[in-house]
């Protein structure tokens, strides 16, 4: 069982009252992740989060340091390609959110207020996407990733949208911190690994390039990040070369 405090986010109305306590809101949320009587999972989340927030889908990012770790989940091919494009291009709503420990938003990405992503933007648009939010993913001053949502339709998300985006996005994190404090040390917990996609090939590459150049591992993802770039190739395909030996960087 998951023992959730959330932060009070909450936002203040016109009459100086807070619009939901928080309390009531988790309990909504809850609710909502518990309908059906299905397991609770990542996934769960991802497909239900959709319905609570107002949003076409949802992808969870976990990161460490300055390393994305892969996606813990994502609802639909969409929500998948935004995440896969996050990791290849390190750039994004997920990775700003992340690094800077914000909310990012991003209304409209085919007239956007600020120009930024100029790699991730034009391919999301393609897509169909024209709304992205990224949620940071924290408890106290742990950071774990973000919650990455996006329309298919331009515009902010309403302060009830916002508020509820924050306490999944608390859910998420302390969901995660739960289930890996149970796994043996330098182990992924059974309950993150199922049905996520954490790019094994690509640390396994990088730890390759890293032998094979002399350099640091986090130095050989960047050259793995360039390359895959540079051809317009997902970092993950170019992983599975690297891993397979049918491509050597250098």
């Amino acid at each position: 069982m998951i023992v959730l405090t959330v932060r009070a986010e909450g936002r203040i109305c016109a009459c100086g009252c807070v619009a939901e306590m928080a309390g009531a809101r988790l309990g909504r949320i809850l609710a909502a992740l518990s309908a059906g009587g299905d397991a609770w999972s990542s996934a769960r989340l991802c497909a239900v989060c959709p319905g609570i927030v107002g949003v076409n889908g949802a992808g969870v990012m976990l990161m460490s340091g300055d390393i994305p770790r892969g996606s813990l989940s994502s609802t639909d091919d969409v929500s998948q390609l935004i995440e896969e494009l996050q990791y290849t291009l390190d750039e994004g709503p997920c990775v700003d959110a992340y690094s800077k420990d914000i909310v990012v938003a991003e209304p409209d990405l085919a007239d956007p207020v600020a120009r930024r992503w100029p790699a991730f933007t034009p391919a999301v648009l393609q897509a169909g996407v024209r709304a992205v939010f990224g949620f940071p993913l924290r408890v106290g001053t742990v950071r774990l990733g973000a919650l990455n949502l996006y329309r298919d339709r331009p515009g902010l998300l309403t302060d009830e949208q916002h508020a509820d985006a924050l306490v999944v996005a608390d859910v998420a994190a302390r969901w995660v911190l739960d289930a890996q404090a149970g796994a043996p040390s330098g182990a992924v917990a059974k309950e993150l690994e199922a049905g996520a996609d954490f790019h094994f090939a690509v640390h396994n590459a990088a730890g390759m390039v890293s032998v094979q150049e002399g350099i640091s591992v986090a130095e050989a993802l960047i050259r793995l990040r360039t390359f895959a770039l540079g051809h317009g190739r997902l970092l993950a395909d170019v992983a599975d070369d690297v891993v397979a030996r049918r491509l050597r960087l250098g």
